[in-house]
C-alpha cells in the first residue's frame, strides 16, 4: 500500500510556492513524566513548488503549552544549517520539543529569500503535542 504524502504528514500550509508539511510523534523514551518533562519529535518538509531557488534564513515558533503559557522562539535556519531549496525540490529536517505539560501546540513562519532578494514568509502549520493515551 503506498502512503499518500498527508497521511504521512497530515499537518500541511501553503502559503505562494511553498508548501510545509509536518508530522510529530511522542518520545516516550525521552519524556520523564513524573518529572514533569514530556518531549515529542517534529519532522518538517519544506517543498519549493516555484520556478526560483529560495533559501531558509530564519525560524519564527509559537509554543503552547498545556495551561496556555506562550513560548516563542526565534533563530537563525534550522538544525543549524540555512538550506537553499531548488525550484521543484523540498528540503527535510528533524527536531524535538520539551514540554512540561503533557500536551501543547506549535505553529509559526520560516524567513525565505527568493533568487531575486526579495524576503518573504511561509506558514507553518499548527499541530498538536499530544501524549498518546497508554
Amino acid at each position: 500500500m503506498v502512503e499518500t504524502l498527508s497521511s504521512l504528514f497530515p499537518h500541511s500550509a501553503t502559503t505562494g510556492d511553498i508548501t510545509v508539511r509536518v508530522t510529530v510523534s511522542y518520545l516516550a523514551e525521552q519524556s520523564a513524566p513524573e518529572q514533569g518533562r514530556w518531549f515529542w519529535s517534529y519532522h518538517v518538509r519544506i517543498e519549493n513548488h516555484g520556478a526560483s531557488a529560495v533559501q531558509l534564513l530564519g525560524r519564527h515558533w509559537r509554543i503552547l503549552d498545556g495551561r496556555g503559557n506562550l513560548h516563542e522562539v526565534r533563530g537563525q535556519g534550522v538544525v543549524g544549517d540555512m538550506p537553499v531549496i531548488p525550484p521543484g525540490t523540498s528540503y527535510d529536517y528533524v527536531s524535538g520539543c520539551p514540554l512540561d505539560t503533557q500536551d501543547g501546540t506549535m505553529e509559526g513562519d520560516y524567513q525565505l529569500v527568493d533568487d531575486e532578494g526579495q524576503a518573504f514568509e511561509a506558514a507553518i502549520p499548527r499541530f498538536a503535542l499530544t501524549k498518546p493515551l497508554a
